[in-house]
């Protein structure tokens, strides 16, 4: 019961060593000078930044810190610590001005029906100008971007389409977010880092878990047998112990969110 029902434990040193050269190939291929990653000070950018140190000299990454009025002082350290650990150039960038312009710009969702809405449609635009002005130094650069996001997080469309998922490469992104955990401490990403709660910092006080409504480990789980193994909800349910509406509503997170990490769809209008 142990083994189907956790997902199999890798070797963390093949695999720091798989992403490092998957890394080292599509920089090649693209025939660019480097590489620009996101900062956050998070799990995942940090680990994706100790990966991208492994295989890239340090003067060929380029890391960018781009808070807001909504990022916690100390993930702005933690992203400093992580390029000065690694040797790496980094910036700092606010995008609050950025984001201002836009405040006003929608006449539309002002109805109190609409908050929720319009709140997305902030949290969503920051991660859309993130990624402008990763691509802006990347073009600048002939560099590629890459992302940050796990498996997890692919899978559930946690993630802002063209946003924090408009990227050129994914390394961590075949790793559950358990997964990315076990490879930090491989790969000697700091603890205080690994033990942080994770957050998007779209918003004060927002968690991942929180807004998901459910712990990584669990959802890990649910993903690994519903998308891996194949097994239905009910079977899910019965082996991880937890109800068959929970498995249901993670499965239509998974099939709502395809959308997001496939090509824009157009119509086939062939005879």
């Amino acid at each position: 019961m142990q083994e189907e029902t956790n997902i199999p434990r890798r070797d963390q040193e093949k695999t720091a060593g798989l992403i490092s050269s998957f890394i080292d190939e599509k920089v090649k291929e693209s025939q660019t000078s480097g590489v620009v990653i996101g900062l956050s000070g998070g799990l995942d950018s940090s680990t994706t930044a100790y990966l991208c140190a492994k295989t890239i000299k340090s003067d060929k990454i380029l890391g960018i810190i781009m808070p807001t009025i909504t990022t916690p002082s100390e993930d702005i350290e933690d992203a400093i610590t992580v390029a000065e650990a690694l040797g790496i150039e980094y910036e700092i960038i606010h995008v609050d001005d950025l984001i201002a312009p836009f405040k006003d710009l929608c006449i539309h969702t002002k109805d109190k029906g609409n908050i929720d809405h319009r709140d997305i449609a902030n949290a969503n635009l920051k991660a859309r100008i993130r990624m402008m002005i990763l691509y802006y130094h990347a073009n600048d650069l002939n560099r590629l971007v890459v992302g940050t996001g796990n498996r997890t997080e692919l899978l559930v469309g946690y993630f802002t389409k063209y946003g924090d998922g408009g990227v050129d490469i994914l390394p961590i992104g075949d790793l559950y977010k358990t997964e990315v955990r076990l490879l930090a401490s491989q790969i000697g990403v700091p603890l205080e880092i690994i033990k942080k709660p994770p957050t998007a910092g779209l918003w004060a006080g927002q968690t991942d878990e929180e807004e998901l409504g459910i712990k990584y480990e669990i959802l890990d789980r649910i993903l690994y047998l519903l998308v891996d193994k194949n097994l239905d909800a009910n079977e899910i349910a019965q082996k991880l112990k937890i109800s068959t509406n929970e498995v249901l509503r993670i499965k239509m997170k998974v099939t709502n969110s395809q959308h997001k990490s496939e090509p824009a769809q157009s119509p086939r209008l062939m005879e």
